[in-house]
């Protein structure tokens, strides 16, 4: 999925320690040749190639998580959107190229979760019109590295912690202490805004620095507003705790797309989740559960 994954746990049995590590990569391969855009033969793929022609069978796990996330985009009123790969697409982050005016006004056409006909009864999913691509990059993740935590449940692991990316998902406590999770800030590679002590919770967090490329002086990155089909704006990062990785990965891509203070207004209307936002100006702002000195006492 186009990103690093690390795992680390305890267990009294080496042997089992090792066949634990094996079985979640085992896993994550299979996630991602199920949900990665960037392989031609995963089953996104396909759904990309031919939904607009033809109902394509996304089968159950894959089709299952796509409902979450048009759940998410009609919880965000639009912010979370899978089809923002239909503008998404043209953008180059490695050699710093993005598309011109004209494509992102026609693509922008295509933007829109509902666009993406779900059929419950044979879990097939079509496209109401050419051009509409998705992706799962602000979700899949979180996907991924909950299913890592439940194998490690399966092989007797208490105490370890699964990272894709910007998502954490954390088993159990660091062997009698809570984990220590960092927020890095997000102009300084080597330095930690807040640490925030966590215990079998999940943690995402969706920054600027992640992939960007600067022209003329302004940062171009991939977290992308469905509304425009441009960069969003106004936040450096958001970062959302909670218990479970799938919506803490999809809310702070929500909370980023949609501004500190409709981002925590959404975040107070979720009870088990909490926020932490870096504005454009480097601002630190907190939902109500974190804030300080909440954030350095959070178990």
């Amino acid at each position: 999925m186009g990103t690093e994954v690390s795992v680390y746990l305890w267990h009294d049995d080496v042997a089992q320690g090792n066949a634990a590590l094996e079985a979640v990569f085992v896993e994550i391969e299979r996630i991602n040749l199920l949900m990665s855009t960037y392989l031609e033969e995963s089953r996104i793929s396909a759904i990309n190639r031919d939904a607009a022609v033809q109902p394509v069978d996304a089968g159950e796990e894959l089709f299952q998580l796509i409902l979450r996330s048009l759940d998410i985009s009609i919880l965000t009123r639009g912010a979370f959107d899978v089809t923002y790969d239909s503008v998404g697409q043209h953008y180059d982050f490695r050699a710093g190229g993005r598309p011109d005016n004209a494509t992102v006004r026609e693509e922008l056409k295509s933007i829109d979760y509902r666009l993406v006909e779900m059929n419950r009864t044979n879990n097939t999913i079509s496209f109401a019109r050419a051009g509409v691509r998705i992706n799962l990059g602000g979700i899949a993740k979180g996907y991924a590295v909950e299913r890592g935590v439940e194998i490690l449940k399966k092989f007797g692991v208490r105490h370890g912690r699964v990272t894709a990316g910007g998502d954490t998902r954390l088993l159990g406590d660091r062997r009698g202490q809570p984990w220590m999770v960092g927020v890095r800030d997000p102009r300084e590679d080597d330095r930690v805004t807040v640490t925030i002590p966590l215990q079998d919770e999940a943690i995402s967090t969706s920054g600027d620095y992640e992939r960007f490329f600067l022209e003329d002086g302004k940062r171009y990155h991939h977290i992308l507003q469905p509304s425009t089909g441009e960069p969003a704006s106004g936040i450096r990062s958001a970062t959302v705790v909670g218990p479970d990785a799938v919506i803490t990965d999809a809310l702070s891509t929500s909370v980023f797309v949609m501004g500190v203070d409709r981002g925590l207004r959404l975040i107070a209307t979720l009870p088990d989740y909490e926020g932490i936002v870096i504005d454009e100006d480097g601002g630190l702002y907190y939902s109500d559960g974190l804030r300080p000195p909440a954030v350095g006492s959070r178990h």
